[in-house]
């Protein structure tokens, strides 16, 4: 790979710095600066230092729990199915999650490298060390750590067990970078951002796959119908890892060394193929945008106002018709509305399709689309402050939050109901139809009123250079604080309904469900103007903070 070219006054007396650079080991450097870019996302903030010591301590117990329970597994007869397809689960994690879920870890783009002086070889081994620090990293190694020791039995095992575990780690983490970066032109292209609704689907569609698997385990026999799957999965590296330590402890030490060598083998492969895929992606030009920058722009009809005559022409009508907009050009907003909307729909009704269903599941759509009213200025990325300008009093702020939840009510509300209204026909129980739709419009109530609150005292950037990067380094954390708080805060506001619900339920007094609907209806607009109440004095006053954050992206 080519160096930059000598500064002005270089005497080129073959300690260039392409030399130079090339004999400095690299890996502590990229390590202190992965340190660095954690320690620098923390600065000047306590919120985000608590959001992110508070998300430490969460997967920490969360980990240690599971860890418990998995050696808790030893001697069981199915400690090796559980443990390997645990393994191969995380691997696909590691795979897509780095791709299709928010993360705000800059160094995933090796792009921004490419002016560097490095070599590709040396790179892989730096870039691989600083990936094996932060919370996904500590929260894998526990559940390494813990499969081991549910199957490791005997010095053999023993042996296996030290082996398996960083070879699983370093499987996993070296699994997400190179498919990261084999991905990046196209991730990082104007065009492939797009395929962001590829993600939503995917993630909407797996987490039913997920859900029914899940309750098929607690079926009789769900565990030995699993074996045949483990038995090809302990054969697929990198869960082959821990395939070797059951095989170890059980004396197959011919069925081990292969798996140890599938596992090692696989590795080195995959670590020649992220360094291709390096060696590529630093001396390729990007033509990813050439196609794009060749279309030509339609021509305007000269209508400012054309298809959206239904809005009013005063400021809620022009912040609608922006919000809505968002909803149709951004990728990243489309992507989180797609996501929203077939989850919403999925799983009522592949609940109601196996016969487990209920009405109140279609409460998950409004449960799910209420969610996009967190974090309403940062999804308008640095052009925030264009909207920055227009707003110098609680009224301006009250009017601009007002529009916004409108905007979003527009489609919410509408889907609901269709929601609602399928399920109750899929499970035949229209009786309970009124009472579902309450239930489900108080809760977009609720979480209307905690997205506006959210959006105004917890702000966060969404970086514009990524197509799946939907938090900025540093403030994940915060993002996944506010909208957990938010949606427990939704569910105390919305808890007298819940109750009222419940009871209807339990009574069997469907006759009287039906106020329910009108109490929801009424509920979530007190809810939604409370909040928009509330937060409209906060973004008045910390309009500043708030354009200073969602502008760091």
């Amino acid at each position: 790979m080519r160096a930059p070219a000598p500064a002005s006054g270089s005497t080129g007396s073959g300690t260039g710095t392409g030399t130079a650079v090339a004999s400095v080991n690299i890996t502590p450097i990229f390590v202190r600066l992965k340190l660095s870019l954690l320690r620098n996302g923390l600065k000047g903030s306590s919120k985000r230092k608590a959001a992110y010591f508070g998300a430490l301590a969460f997967a920490l117990v969360i980990a240690s729990f599971t860890t418990l329970g998995l050696a808790l597994l030893r001697g069981n007869a199915h400690a090796g199915t559980v443990v390997v397809l645990l393994a191969a689960v995380m691997a696909l994690c590691w795979t897509f999650v780095p791709l299709f879920f928010p993360t705000g870890d800059e160094t995933l783009d090796p792009s921004r490298l490419v002016m560097l002086p490095l070599r590709p070889r040396p790179l892989v081994r730096a870039l691989l060390a600083s990936s094996l620090v932060g919370i996904g990293p500590l929260f894998t190694l526990c559940l390494a750590v813990g499969s081991v020791i549910a199957l490791a039995r005997g010095a053999a095992g023993v042996v296996a067990a030290v082996l398996a575990v960083p070879l699983l780690l370093v499987g996993c983490v070296a699994l997400a970078r190179a498919v990261a970066t084999a991905n990046v032109r196209l991730l990082t292209s104007r065009k492939g951002r797009d395929l962001a609704l590829l993600s939503g689907l995917l993630i909407a569609i797996g987490a039913q796959v997920a859900n029914i698997a899940g309750q098929r385990l607690f079926e009789v026999g769900g565990l030995e119908r699993l074996e045949p799957a483990e038995a090809v999965v302990r054969w697929l590296p990198p869960a082959t890892a821990v395939g070797m330590v059951d095989s170890a402890s059980e004396g197959s030490y011919g069925i081990a060394a292969a798996q140890l060598l599938i596992t090692v083998a696989a590795l080195g492969l995959l670590l020649w193929f992220w360094e291709r895929s390096l060696t590529k992606l630093m001396v390729t030009p990007d033509g990813s945008t050439i196609a794009a920058a060749k279309e030509k722009k339609k021509p305007a009809n000269g209508k400012a106002g054309s298809g959206w005559s239904f809005l009013p022409d005063d400021r809620t009508g022009a912040a609608i018709q922006r919000a809505l907009r968002y909803i149709v050009r951004d990728p990243k907003t489309k992507a989180a509305w797609v996501s929203a909307l077939a989850v919403g729909l999925i799983i009522p009704v592949a609940n109601a399709l196996q016969g487990s269903g209920s009405v109140y599941l279609s409460c998950f759509a409004s449960g799910m689309l209420g969610v996009q009213m967190y974090n309403q200025f940062g999804q308008d990325t640095s052009a925030f402050w264009m909207v920055a300008q227009t707003i110098s009093s609680t009224r301006d702020a009250y009017v601009e939050l007002r529009a916004r939840a409108l905007a979003l009510a527009l489609i919410t509300v509408p889907f609901t109901a269709l929601v609602a209204a399928i399920t109750a026909a899929l499970v035949n129980n229209w009786a309970g139809f009124p009472a579902a739709l309450g239930l489900a419009l108080a809760i977009l109530g609720s979480m209307l009123c905690t997205g506006a609150l959210a959006s105004a005292r917890f702000p966060y950037s969404i970086p514009t250079d990524g197509a799946f990067k939907n938090v900025a380094p540093g403030q994940g954390a915060l993002a996944w604080a506010g909208i957990f708080g938010g949606m427990l805060a939704s569910a105390l506001i919305c808890s007298p309904m819940i109750v009222l619900a419940v009871y209807f339920s339990v009574a069997d007094q469907p006759s009287l469900s039906w106020i329910l609907l009108p109490l929801g209806v009424a509920w979530g607009t007190l809810a939604t103007w409370t909040g928009l109440r509330l937060a409209a004095p906060t973004v008045a006053r910390k309009l500043p903070e708030i354009l200073l954050a969602v502008s760091k992206g």
